[in-house]
């Protein structure tokens, strides 16, 4: 049987939105991510981070800086005891034609033969339009994040269910893991 992931954005779904985090200093976790994504590892699922970062093509940050924040956040999941499978990030611009900026799918194409996956089975979590309409193109069951951009999005998406936060969509996997389980019996 193939792998299965949760997808999540990093903006305002994992972190909070900076609006263009420049520094790995400025990173903090949202009130109880780090507890819904150990609750979302104990559950065999693959952690892997998609996050549009255009902030590169605007200069308004640079790769090296990127590599720094991507490499403080995985530190700081890891002393919760988090491990982030991967972080993948499209810098293309929104006007830009880009197989890999949200909401297109090129970087879960990627995560998907890096790690053989089974993208179906698996979950997309983000804020934000894009993030959800990404996972509905590859037919993943989405969840949308009220943290972040999730309140002035939730009117314009149809996502599998809208959660207050990491922790209320990690409980709602878990339940849904549950009952799936059961009819597999």
């Amino acid at each position: 049987m193939k792998k299965r992931a949760v997808f999540l954005d990093r903006d305002g779904t994992i972190i909070k939105e900076k609006n263009y985090l420049r520094d790995a200093n400025q990173i903090e976790l949202l009130e109880g991510s780090a507890q819904a994504l150990r609750l979302i590892q104990k559950m065999g699922f693959k952690l892997i981070i998609i996050t549009n970062q255009s902030g590169i093509k605007r200069g308004i940050i640079r790769q090296k800086n990127l590599i720094q924040i991507h490499a403080q956040l995985k530190r700081m999941l890891a002393n919760k005891g988090v491990t982030i499978d991967a972080i993948y990030y499209s810098p293309d611009l929104p006007n830009e034609k880009s197989t890999t900026r949200k909401p297109n799918t090129g970087l879960l194409e990627k995560a998907e033969r890096d790690f053989g996956l089974s993208l179906k089975n698996s979950y997309c979590i983000g804020d934000k339009k894009e993030d959800i309409d990404m996972g509905m193109k590859k037919k993943m069951v989405t969840i949308l994040v009220l943290t972040g951009y999730g309140n002035i999005h939730k009117t314009e998406v149809s996502s599998d269910y809208i959660a207050n936060n990491l922790m209320d969509a990690a409980k709602w996997i878990k339940s849904r893991e549950k009952v799936i389980k059961k009819q597999k019996k």
